[in-house]
């Protein structure tokens, strides 16, 4: 078992929530030109070109089982999703509110928790629950004000990854997640190749292929290679540090996204966006050091082992 480092993991999750929004943004620049299917495209591509010869080199365990195989297909047509609606929704949203109101997602994880998992729910995290859906909303209302429903695109982004992680939870244990990450790359790419060439024969724009120029290959590939290192390093991390360590930490990602946002594009949240974030924030962190109590009760009240 892998010691607990906890300075590395904190540096490697830092490192995640510096990466995440500087791929958010490049896409944002792209996506005026180089159509949704393309950026998609080239993400997951980028990441299967690094990550198979890793898995080959290292000699890593990639064959899956069957049930592997559909849990892995699943997370990736969800990955693929989840990706589609954030890159759309950067097109017509400042990048630190589509991220923010994204952040929604712990709020949904824990209701599946408690619907699909049937985890338990105390009092005090749906209120927390309730708060942030609140804070969303407030963020939300001056968006959709502006672009309609489109404003809703980073609840749906949040929806697919809780759905995404309840996945990834189920196949976590059986696959090394470089080698997973690596399979759904290929996956993904299988996936969409047939999409891409539909979308050229029917002629339709977001599934068109374009030959991009020298800067926007030089970014496409950026957005690949940030993506896929973003990923490692939130899962890198956790091999470090626990996950009631790491989870606040991911909120960085929030105002690292409105630094970004405002040096590339002169974007700040209004104020009552700013409120909104500030409450998503703060409901957010109660709820996971609710988490992180509940887990220290249950471990202090576990049997001791014989």
């Amino acid at each position: 078992m892998t010691p607990d480092r906890p300075i590395l993991g904190i540096t490697l999750m830092l490192g995640f929530c510096i990466l995440a929004p500087l791929g958010d943004a490049l896409a944002k620049l792209l996506g005026a030109t180089i159509p949704l299917g393309q950026l998609v495209l080239v993400r997951f591509g980028v990441q299967a070109i690094l990550l198979i010869p890793l898995v080959v080199i290292y000699a890593m365990p990639w064959r899956l089982s069957p049930r592997a195989w559909r849990l892995a297909t699943i997370r990736t047509v969800l990955h693929i999703l989840g990706i589609g609606c954030m890159f759309t929704s950067l097109q017509f949203l400042p990048l630190a509110d589509a991220v923010a109101i994204a952040f929604v997602m712990p709020f949904f994880m824990l209701l599946l928790g408690h619907f699909v998992l049937g985890e338990e729910v105390g009092p005090h995290r749906i209120a927390a629950c309730a708060i942030g859906f609140i804070g969303t909303l407030l963020v939300i209302q001056p968006n959709f004000l502006a672009v309609g429903w489109i404003a809703l695109l980073p609840v749906a982004v949040a929806i697919i990854f809780a759905l995404f992680m309840l996945t990834t939870r189920q196949i976590a244990r059986e696959v090394d997640p470089i080698a997973l990450q690596a399979v759904s790359g290929i996956i993904a790419v299988a996936i969409l190749a047939p999409f891409m060439a539909l979308g050229m024969w029917a002629d339709f724009t977001p599934l068109a292929l374009i030959q991009p120029n020298a800067w926007e290959l030089k970014m496409l590939l950026a957005i690949g290679v940030l993506g896929t290192l973003a990923h490692l390093m939130m899962t890198w991390s956790l091999r470090f540090a626990p996950s009631a360590t790491l989870a606040p930490m991911q909120y960085l990602e929030i105002p690292v996204a409105t630094a970004v946002g405002f040096w590339l594009f002169s974007e700040l949240p209004d104020s009552l966006a700013a409120y909104g974030i500030a409450l998503t924030i703060t409901a957010g962190i109660y709820v996971l050091l609710r988490e992180q109590a509940s887990a220290r009760r249950l471990a202090q009240n576990a049997p001791p082992a014989v």
